[in-house]
């Protein structure tokens, strides 16, 4: 498991285009067999991707950085399948997921395990995890009938359907909050105008985009806005300082996931297009 120590809201300002993209950028996340994981010590967020090929993939606690006996033994999950049909196995139950389903998986859940269907188009599960303080039901979410509303205009470039999986009103969690947007064909921007959140961090897993395509990610604080360049099957980590929009190349997909001090939605600190910097 990768450790990433987040610079804070003044010594990001210096910081060169490597070291932007080192710091808050994840990269490499699907490996044919692999389960790869970043560590993040705001909110202690942990990150990663699952590529399970001929064999199912454990997912295991790493001692040194999580100090449990297993994965969710003070923890909870909420995992997306963004490539072809796999299952998640929680415990004794065994979650199928298609191409857009989810699953929440409860603190306590002792054994998790991660496959696909068919080796030669393997599932691609992302996963979030936060702290979790309460104990609720693992639950399947299939792509369709979670709730979804319609945001922005076509004239604006950013019309495009939020999708909520793991929030209050819908799959409950002790703080993770997570969904899915996609944009509209024609559509390329995302989270404008631009907000911040002061109680909590933000993750956005960027995919949907073809090798030619790309999202130029913006962060930093609203008077000194940088941008990371992300492809696809890429996220980058927003701490409660910074900003957190994207324009693409194209329309795409991306799924974001929130934890912190509470999982209301609209608990954002908006700014205004003429404060950008």
């Amino acid at each position: 498991m990768e450790v990433r120590y987040s610079p804070d809201n003044s010594s990001y300002r210096s910081l060169k285009t490597d070291e932007l993209r080192k710091a808050f950028l994840l990269q490499n996340l699907f490996q044919e067999g692999k389960i790869e994981m970043v560590y993040f010590d705001l909110d202690r967020a942990i990150a990663g991707g699952a590529l399970p090929a001929a064999e199912p993939l454990q997912l295991l606690s790493s001692k040194k950085e999580m100090a449990a006996d297993f994965f969710a033994q003070r923890r909870e999950i909420g995992v997306f399948n963004v490539g072809g049909p796999g299952n998640v196995k929680a415990d004794s139950r065994v979650f199928p997921l298609r191409y857009k389903d989810a699953l929440y998986i409860g603190l306590g859940t002792k054994e998790i395990a991660f496959s696909s269907d068919d080796p030669s188009k393997p599932a691609c599960f992302y996963f979030v995890s936060y702290p979790a303080h309460a104990s609720y039901p693992t639950a399947l979410m299939k792509f369709g009938e979670v709730f979804s509303a319609k945001l922005g205009r076509a004239s604006d470039a950013n019309s495009r359907t939020l999708n909520r999986y793991i929030h209050p009103k819908g799959v409950r969690s002790s703080q993770l909050v997570m969904g899915l947007t996609e944009l509209d064909e024609g559509s390329v921007w995302n989270t404008m105008p631009s907000h911040t959140h002061q109680r909590r961090t933000e993750i956005y897993f960027y995919f949907n985009l073809d090798i030619n395509s790309a999202v130029f990610h913006m962060m930093g604080e609203p008077s000194e806005t940088r941008h990371i360049v992300v492809h696809d099957k890429q996220a980058v980590i927003s701490p409660s300082w910074s900003i957190h929009s994207g324009g693409g190349t194209k329309n795409y997909s991306f799924i974001w996931a929130m934890g912190g001090e509470n999982q209301e939605f609209e608990d954002m600190d908006n700014v205004e297009m003429s404060s950008l910097k």
